[in-house]
């Protein structure tokens, strides 16, 4: 099974190796913000005549915004704009194109619909302080070193590794492996390089093929599981918020720019920034950590894994869990398990957004009209059952997997489920369901929080 997977090491630059580094990512905002400037122009000087009442055959052309139009037009002028551009590798020039391209099919897209999720603003221009220096290299010399703690880069020569490329450097010399690109970033005051590998990856099985776990993920536990494991939230960003804080505070006392008078920032402000930034960086590692550690057990343990389709968006709209969500990487979760049950023979299944996978008794079937976020216990009228409310709705999650026969990659309802919860409660929860009847939302279901909406069945 061929995939696509990255491998990020970090580096140990020197110091000259860094100032070429950030050359060529200075070349590639240079390249961005004009190719920018010259689709405004155009933009807003066709918009003009059109106010005028020129006719549509008589407007300033309009002007190619995918990669390869970019690229003509940058080489065409390249060397009135930026005289020094030898000094860079073409691929510095090549991303800022490329990066000014996908953000403009993006707009587009959005505008025109075709693209899901919130509106996409149109792209902005890239400040050199602001903006977060990358270069990406597809062509020229790019491998990893035999020691497997250097690797070569086309213009950046050889840079040493902070860490050991065995990893990768084992897959290339079996010939699993091909290097696609290489992306060099600075990232929390550090720079690393991401590999861009196709993989041919081996055939794997479960653990436990046939069993099903279902996930729930929440802010008091991270995940519980069906089996009745409860994975405690490590709450990092909380852990290093105190300290945080006082970095923030010490950073705001020293003599930082301002972009009104023109004023650099002392020496003492940028290593305090570097310094909250190591902070900022050492709390998403952490994170990220941990979520990759979770994941992977569960795809290697079990070969169904069913989670849920939780409306992250929504819930960071919620000023008051909004940080705690965030800390807890829902969405990344979700993410994960998706790929690695494919790469570990298993499959991932998806409840629908509005399964009441809380509001359910795993014992009975009966459907709570209600259940406030605070009830952290689920305690069932008719057959008494007395739960926690996570453990419950993942054994709710894992009793979905006995209805879909086959691996679903989208979202799937259970117990032929609706938006909305019958009034009469557990009561009418126990009537045979009948076809699914989808219910648009309202404004109230699109709330924040409003992610465990309770659906009912029909009867027809």
């Amino acid at each position: 099974m061929k995939v696509i997977q990255a491998y990020r090491f970090a580096l140990d630059l020197r110091p000259f190796q860094q100032r070429v580094v950030l050359a060529h990512a200075g070349a590639a905002r240079v390249a961005y913000n004009w190719g920018l400037a010259r689709v405004k122009a155009v933009m807003d000087q066709r918009a003009a005549e059109r106010s005028y009442g020129t006719p549509e055959e008589l407007l300033t052309p309009a002007v190619g915004w995918d990669l390869a139009a970019l690229r003509k037009a940058w080489n065409a002028a390249k060397s009135e704009v930026a005289p020094w551009w030898a000094e860079c590798s073409k691929e510095a020039y090549n991303t800022g194109l490329d990066n000014l391209a996908r953000a403009l099919k993006n707009w587009s897209d959005s505008r025109a619909g075709k693209r899901a999720g919130r509106r996409v603003g149109f792209p902005r221009f890239k400040s050199r302080r602001r903006a977060t220096p990358s270069v990406r290299f597809t062509t020229g010399a790019i491998r990893v070193e035999p020691d497997r703690k250097h690797v070569v880069l086309p213009r950046l020569g050889r840079l040493k590794t902070h860490e050991s490329t065995r990893k990768l450097a084992r897959r290339i010399e079996a010939g699993t492996a091909r290097i696609l690109s290489a992306t060099v970033r600075r990232d929390g005051g550090r720079w690393h390089v991401a590999f861009c590998v196709e993989v041919e990856r081996a055939e794997h099985t479960p653990t436990r093929p046939q069993a099903v776990v279902g996930v729930d993920v929440g802010i008091t536990h991270l995940a519980v599981l069906s089996t009745g494991e409860m994975v405690p939230n490590p709450r990092h960003l909380h852990e290093a918020a105190q300290r945080m804080r006082r970095l923030s505070r010490q950073m705001s006392r020293r003599v930082g720019p301002d972009r009104r008078t023109g004023q650099r920032p002392s020496n003492r402000w940028e290593r305090a920034r570097q310094r909250v930034a190591r902070a900022h960086a050492r709390v998403a590692n952490l994170r990220r950590d941990g979520l990759h550690k979770l994941t992977t057990r569960l795809a290697r343990t079990y070969g169904t894994i069913v989670v849920e389709d939780l409306n992250v968006a929504g819930m960071l709209r919620n000023r008051r869990l909004a940080r705690q969500i965030a800390d807890a990487g829902f969405g990344e979760i979700r993410r994960q398990v998706t790929y690695k049950a494919e790469w570990n023979g298993g499959r991932r299944i998806v409840a629908d957004r509005w399964y009441p996978s809380s509001k359910t008794c795993s014992d009975c079937g009966a459907v709570k009209a209600k259940l406030p976020l605070r009830v952290r216990t689920y305690i069932c009228d008719p057959c008494g059952l007395a739960l926690d409310r996570d453990l419950n709705a993942a054994r709710n999650l894992a009793a979905l997997a006995r209805e879909v026969t086959t691996a679903g990659s989208g979202p799937v309802a259970g117990r032929g489920a609706d938006r909305k919860t019958r009034p009469g409660g557990p009561v009418a929860a126990k009537r045979q369901p009948g076809p699914l009847r989808r219910i648009r939302p309202g404004p109230s279901h699109r709330k924040a929080g409003h992610t465990d909406q309770s659906l009912e069945p029909t009867d027809r």
